[in-house]
């Protein structure tokens, strides 16, 4: 990637808007300020660094006044990217931050790529590919614990944990490294001795990073429940009641739902991503039997399925049947038209979903609806605790790095045990410490850094 040309972009989201912001990092930065902006005599400024200049950005060729704006220049290397920096505040909107941008391309800056900016703070060492991360992680952040999350990632907290491990480790290899060059005995060492039981205690500290991968996942990207039962039990009311919205077609008329509609709701601190489905059933008629066949797509991607069924009548074959087709999905039952006579009774419900209290709701009027939100929200967060002092990783780029040192290391624990030669042991930590440093981004290889920084918007 070449480090020598400068960048721009508009680094405010389009639309309306008080203010835009245009951004600029390299070399040429500060000159291309002094050919655009003037203050409002009219004259060109002496920039200091981290100072805010009022004036207007004009056309070079032709003096024209293009907005009225606010300037600061941020000199190397105390900027986000660790290059000069030039930011020029104008009025948001549309086609004013296109002109500026124009202009600030006319006089030496291309187009940033997307992530470009947070990927050369990266390159410049002002933040590790883990903080780079979660720039975007916070802003794609929808809720208070997945915007926590980021933010403590981006204030280094994985990496600390990360670099308290990697010293430990290195620490060990230094030892069977001293070993090795002295052709000592490492077992007759009093340390030697104890590198297997270091190890398993980095080991340790690693699983339990990997493992939190499930509540970082929960909190970042959200969930997918599937609505699923047979025909007019209520699953589209429900779904328009959990919506807050007339979303999907509610009438008496069986098979009415044919293809599936999914919306995103916010329950509490995850984001689910709810599916209504076609109602389930023996038919004949192929576009209704093409609805049902999504059902179960849908169903075997989902995280949980709410399982609907009719509190006003006795379980149905039918019913049965889908039940037994969700033989391992994690199921959340649901007995609707409880403003009707209850004729389902618990004891049959846990007879064949043994071990899951329904929720008793009408999906007409909204009953119960707040006692099937907790339930939802139980299903995926209970006994996860939202301490944020304990570590918690949320991509899975990071648990493949982890999973693959603890690899190695179980490996250099087995060679230690049995008493190979040092040689060995030092090679598996050696793959250890490098899959750590993946994470970090010590040897991150540039198509890793592509895919990561590819998924940015352009202009940060």
């Amino acid at each position: 990637m070449k480090m020598d040309d400068t960048i721009a972009a508009i680094a405010t989201a389009p639309g309306a808007g008080g203010v835009a912001i245009v951004r600029i990092s390299g070399p040429q930065a500060e000159t291309i300020a002094l050919n655009l902006f003037r203050i409002k005599n009219g004259q060109t400024p002496v920039l200091e660094t981290h100072h805010l200049y009022h004036g207007h950005i004009l056309s070079p060729d032709g003096g024209i006044i293009i907005d009225e704006v606010m300037v600061a220049l941020m000199r190397a290397p105390r900027s986000y990217t660790g290059e000069d920096v030039l930011e020029i505040h104008g009025h948001g909107g549309y086609l004013l931050p296109q002109k500026i941008l124009a202009e600030v391309l006319k006089a030496g800056a291309r187009l940033a790529e997307p992530g470009e900016f947070t990927k050369r703070a990266f390159l410049n060492n002002r933040m590790d590919l883990s903080q780079a991360e979660a720039v975007a992680d916070m802003i794609a952040a929808r809720t208070e614990r997945g915007l926590e999350l980021a933010q403590a990632q981006y204030q280094g907290k994985l990496s600390g944990s990360i670099e308290k491990l990697r010293a430990e480790l290195a620490g060990i290899l230094a030892l069977l490294e001293a070993a090795i060059d002295f052709v000592e005995d490492i077992d007759d060492l009093p340390e030697g001795k104890a590198i297997p039981k270091r190890l398993q205690n980095v080991v340790q500290d690693l699983n339990r990073l990997a493992a939190s991968y499930g509540d970082g996942k929960i909190f970042k990207d959200g969930v997918s429940v599937v609505i699923a039962g047979r025909t007019n039990v209520g699953k589209s009311s429900l779904l328009n009641h959990l919506l807050g919205e007339q979303r999907a077609i509610v009438t008496p008329i069986p098979g009415t739902t044919r293809d599936f509609i999914e919306e995103q709701v916010r329950i509490h601190d995850i984001i689910v991503r709810l599916t209504d489905t076609a109602g389930i059933r023996k038919t004949g008629e192929t576009i209704e039997q093409a609805g049902i066949d999504l059902v179960w797509q849908r169903v075997a991607a989902a995280d949980a399925v709410l399982i609907l069924l009719d509190g006003s009548e006795e379980m149905t074959s039918e019913d049965r049947e889908i039940i037994e087709k969700l033989q391992g999905k994690p199921l959340i039952p649901v007995v609707n038209k409880a403003d009707l006579p209850q004729i389902l009774s618990e004891e049959e419900i846990l007879r064949i979903i043994p071990g899951k209290v329904a929720i008793r709701i009408s999906a007409k009027y909204g009953n119960g609806l707040e006692d099937l939100r907790a339930a939802i929200y139980r299903h995926f967060c209970q006994d996860r605790g939202d301490d944020s002092s304990s570590d918690t990783i949320t991509h899975l780029r990071h648990r493949l790095a982890i999973e693959k040192a603890v690899f190695h290391l179980c490996e250099a624990t087995a060679g230690a045990v049995r008493g190979l030669s040092p040689e060995l042991t030092a090679a598996d930590l050696r793959d250890a410490l490098d899959a750590l440093e993946e994470i970090i981004g010590k040897t991150a290889n540039d198509m890793i850094l592509t895919r990561i920084f590819a998924s940015f918007c352009i202009g940060k």
